[in-house]
């Protein structure tokens, strides 16, 4: 079961990264290239949290989303086609002296199944750099947006 961390410095504010992580609305895509638009669907939202499937290139999971800590929210994994156990997303934000904010993000990925095992074992081997080449991507469209 790889976890994969990650950290990448911004100029956002924490409050503006979480405001991107939840934004649920057309254009995620552009902020999150492995969301899809077409395979989102929002399940139910509330003011700190939120019931959310998503996925692309027919890998989906249905996420719990929790916010009510901006300083750490976490992604649970509630469903997936190849995600379970112990699998989902943590963002821990930092915010530092020179008024950048550290995210660190932390992938967990439990196989359960064939597909999710292999595609595990690939995380495992080049997690590092494609997640962190998407969370950079993440960044700096969060950035952007400002």
């Amino acid at each position: 079961m790889p976890t994969i961390t990650l950290t990448q410095q911004t100029t956002a504010t924490p409050e503006q990264f979480v405001a991107g992580l939840t934004d649920f609305g057309p254009g995620r895509a552009e902020l999150f290239p492995n969301s899809a638009d077409a395979d989102l669907r929002v399940h139910d939202r509330g003011d700190t949290f939120a019931d959310v499937t998503e996925g692309s290139g027919g890998i989906w999971e249905r996420l719990h989303y929790d916010w009510s800590d901006l300083s750490h929210v976490v992604l649970t994994t509630v469903d997936s086609n190849v995600w379970g156990g112990r699998s989902g997303h943590t963002y821990t934000f930092t915010r530092q002296a020179d008024g950048t904010t550290l995210v660190r993000a932390e992938v967990v990925r439990e196989g359960k199944n064939l597909k999710g095992k292999l595609l595990g074992l690939a995380l495992g081997l080049l997690g590092g750099k494609v997640l962190g080449g998407a969370l950079a991507k993440t960044v700096k469209a969060i950035e952007t947006r400002g």
